[in-house]
């Protein structure tokens, strides 16, 4: 198991938001092509953790069709180790999230 948040793409939409449970996390959000859209976690402040979060993701991105995630209580620590990955790997981070950049370190993943 590496470090990226490499599990299949879910559609997003309510029916698998709704089968989710109320965790805390990180997740993905892509368009229809894998493009991801915006890193993103369901921290504290989320009333009904991942379920929140992904909502909130669903109604601010329309081009958004498919998430991936992970539950974990580090959410903060693996969002930023995602946005270390996504920005080695793009060179720059998706939109919701390019005012973290100047936060986050720098990964030189293999």
């Amino acid at each position: 198991m590496g470090i990226r948040l490499d599990k299949p793409w879910q559609s997003l939409d309510d029916g698998a938001i709704d089968a989710l449970p109320s965790q805390l996390g990180v997740y993905h959000v892509a368009d229809a092509e894998g493009r991801v859209l915006s890193v993103g976690y369901a921290g504290a402040h989320e009333l009904f953790g991942m379920q929140s979060a992904l909502r909130r993701e669903m109604e601010q991105h329309g081009g958004a069709t498919q998430f991936r995630f992970e539950f974990t209580s580090n959410y903060r620590s693996r969002w930023d180790e995602l946005l270390m990955l996504h920005l080695a790997d793009h060179d720059e981070l998706p939109a919701p999230q390019r005012d973290q950049a100047q936060r986050v370190g720098r990964l030189s993943p293999a």
